[in-house]
């Protein structure tokens, strides 16, 4: 039986991932957490092999939880569950020490597959990625790309949900428009502008994407 570790700071999200996954009986909810430095000081007292993990949390993230469990529980599978769809932040994960990542809107028998996988030793990656980066193979398209911050050029050491954040800003949608699309509040994401705000001392929203943009940051 694979012993499974949740990790997510809406308490909803937490009580409807255990009550669907109690009904298999390959695994077993040991524990859960809000955030990743509730997850390691529990995690000497509640031994798991699978950690279910989000990446947008308060106190410590996904990727720095990620890092941390790579050194200090080097034994743990991690498996990332977002609603984040980008294929840089998959492949900076990856870097970091995570075995698999499926999205909040997957099947639960594709969730389920994923931990079995990530739990047997493999890498495991949803099938919506997996189309994704298969078509961009594929397609090679000459359309102009999306604005992306590229991961070379992120001198302010933006996380991957402020970098998302200020691509959308790029775009031009409002607070609420993002709240709406990240599945989150306001306050968090204007949380996550003042963040950015500070670590590039820049005044307005307007003059970080113009900065991040001089940078070359988002093209």
């Amino acid at each position: 039986m694979t012993r499974l570790f949740l990790v997510d700071d809406h308490p909803i999200m937490r009580d409807g991932l255990r009550a669907l996954l109690s009904r298999e009986p390959s695994l077993h909810v040991v524990g859960e957490a809000s955030h990743g430095q509730e997850l390691l000081d529990r995690l000497p007292n509640a031994p798991a092999d699978v950690v279910l993990l989000d990446l947008n949390m308060p106190v410590l993230d996904g990727l720095a939880t990620a890092q941390r469990l790579r050194i200090e529980f080097p034994e743990v599978k991690i498996l990332v569950l977002s609603m984040l769809v980008n294929e840089r932040y998959v492949g900076q994960l990856f870097e970091a020490g995570v075995c698999g990542y499926a999205l909040k809107n997957d099947e639960i028998s594709e969730l389920v597959l994923g931990i079995q996988t990530v739990a047997a030793g493999r890498h495991f990656l949803c099938n919506e990625l997996s189309l994704r980066m298969l078509n961009r193979v594929l397609l090679k398209t000459s359309a102009e790309p999306e604005a992306e911050l590229t991961p070379a050029k992120n001198p302010y050491n933006f996380s991957p949900r402020e970098t998302e954040v200020l691509i959308l800003l790029a775009d031009g949608l409002t607070t609420g428009d993002i709240a709406e699309k990240l599945f989150t509040s306001k306050r968090t994401i204007e949380t996550h502008r003042q963040n950015m705000l500070e670590k590039s001392q820049a005044r307005n929203t307007a003059a970080l994407i113009k900065l991040a943009m001089s940078q070359g940051a988002l093209h």
